[in-house]
């Protein structure tokens, strides 16, 4: 059974994930120390809240550099919502934050015009996750072909590389990146433990990623 790292920053909706992982087949594990990353197989980063006090947490006990190190190896690694925006180099939310810098790009706030075309903010319930064309579908995602997925975000990411965005979304008439990565890095905008069938197959996908 693959042994899945979910990292404990004292933000997120552990649980939930944790019962999504070992419902897809994961023998999941919380880390707090950045020495326990070492004996996953991979990695999950997940997020709920703002993105100082995540990017803080990160730095304040050495994860950030244990998750820059762990990456490097090859391992798979999985960030969700604002897991996945803390890859980017830098944050707009509630002034400007350096991120892990793993994905190059910038997190940007939904536009201020989208709740005059009746779109509220945060950007939140579900929503479709769309695939170029002429792409293949990344394996972590291909379950997701088709399907929605549940969104909850007032910021979104800016890659620096269009070649890094793997799926998209649009929100009223504004088009977002839903998925992200590269190599062995993959993170997703929206939540899979709150996506039903649909995230609970992509969380099976990764926890089989090779």
């Amino acid at each position: 059974m693959n042994r899945v790292g979910l990292i404990d920053y004292g933000m997120g909706n552990l649980h939930s994930v944790a019962k999504a992982l070992e419902h897809a087949g994961a023998s999941v594990h919380a880390i707090k120390k950045p020495d326990d990353l070492q004996h996953c197989d991979r990695v999950v980063l997940p997020g709920v809240g703002a993105f100082r006090d995540c990017a803080d947490a990160l730095q304040n006990n050495g994860m950030d550099e244990a998750i820059k190190t762990y990456t490097s190896k090859g391992n798979p690694f999985l960030g969700i919502c604002l897991g996945m925006q803390v890859l980017m180099d830098l944050s707009l939310e509630f002034g400007e934050y350096r991120g892990l810098g793993l994905i190059v790009g910038t997190v940007k706030p939904l536009p201020e015009g989208l709740p005059a075309l009746g779109c509220k903010i945060p950007h939140m319930g579900w929503n479709d996750v769309t695939f170029a064309n002429a792409l293949p579908i990344h394996p972590v995602l291909s379950p997701l072909h088709g399907q929605q997925v549940y969104y909850v975000h007032a910021y979104y990411c800016a890659p620096t590389h269009a070649s890094h965005i793997l799926a998209a979304c649009s929100y009223g008439d504004f088009p977002f990146a839903s998925a992200m990565g590269y190599d062995n890095i993959i993170g997703v905008q929206f939540h899979p433990e709150k996506s039903q069938r649909a995230g609970l197959a992509m969380l099976k996908c990764f926890v089989n990623w090779k």
